[in-house]
């Protein structure tokens, strides 16, 4: 593929596509079965060198799909070339919404994160929500959980969990625990099934419609003096407490 044809390919796809910033985006992203139309490296052979070490289950997908590009092609499609050199877009599933799994199809816990405000905060829950097996992360707000810099700070784990964006009012039912100072000391409290785990933003906390509609009220311990967690360290300490749970 030459590199006009390469930008021809990734131009088809740019207005559907996620953008998969890196290697291990695109790994993390074929992994779990995302269908990658187009995949560019600067340098072909390093790419396939570092999957022959770090995901050797994916060198014969990436031989068939990465083609090399000029660097200067890359940093053109790109908002910021990752440091491997490797950018890729892939087609969201519409099956990917956590609000389109009904209550009855799932046990595991869903992360509400209430009007985040920070791209790399979101990113990181959808990995932990993708590590931990959790249902899968819902927003609020106008921030996109598909947004590039939530993607690659996400290293593609978008594609091993379901992401999307709704509002209070059209949040899945289950029973909503909201992570809040004044609530119920988290050690104290079992999660149940179908649980929505809602944690407000970074900086204002829970919203009143939130508030309205959760259940119960629930605080993560902390040593007195200390103001706050970082959210996705937050998310972390619940789902660790939903895991170590028995069952």
């Amino acid at each position: 593929m030459t590199a006009e044809t390469a930008e021809s390919r990734w131009a088809r796809h740019a207005a559907d596509g996620v953008l998969l910033d890196g290697f291990h985006a695109l790994k993390h992203a074929l992994r779990f079965g995302a269908r990658v139309p187009v995949a560019l490296a600067t340098d072909r052979r390093a790419a396939l060198a570092l999957a022959e070490e770090l995901a050797p289950d994916l060198t014969g997908a990436l031989d068939a799909l990465l083609r090399e590009v000029p660097g200067a092609t890359l940093n053109a499609l790109v908002p910021r070339a990752h440091p491997t050199g490797v950018a890729a877009l892939a087609l969201r599933d519409p099956a990917s919404d956590p609000a389109a799994v009904g209550p009855g199809d799932r046990a595991a816990p869903l992360v509400v994160l209430d009007n985040p405000r920070n791209l790399g905060n979101v990113g990181a829950v959808v990995r932990l929500a993708a590590g931990a097996g959790a249902g899968g992360v819902l927003t609020t707000g106008d921030l996109d959980p598909w947004h590039p810099a939530a993607v690659r700070a996400g290293a593609g784990l978008h594609f091993a969990t379901r992401v999307a964006r709704r509002q209070v009012a059209e949040l899945p039912d289950g029973p909503l625990l909201a992570f809040d100072p004044e609530g119920a000391d988290l050690r104290s409290v079992a999660v149940p099934d179908r649980a929505l785990l809602a944690f407000g933003s970074e900086r204002h906390g829970l919203s009143a419609g939130m508030r309205a509609r959760a259940d119960r009220l629930v605080a993560l311990p902390m040593r007195p003096q200390v103001s706050s967690y970082n959210l996705a360290t937050s998310v972390a300490m619940a789902l660790y407490h939903w895991m170590a749970a028995p069952r």
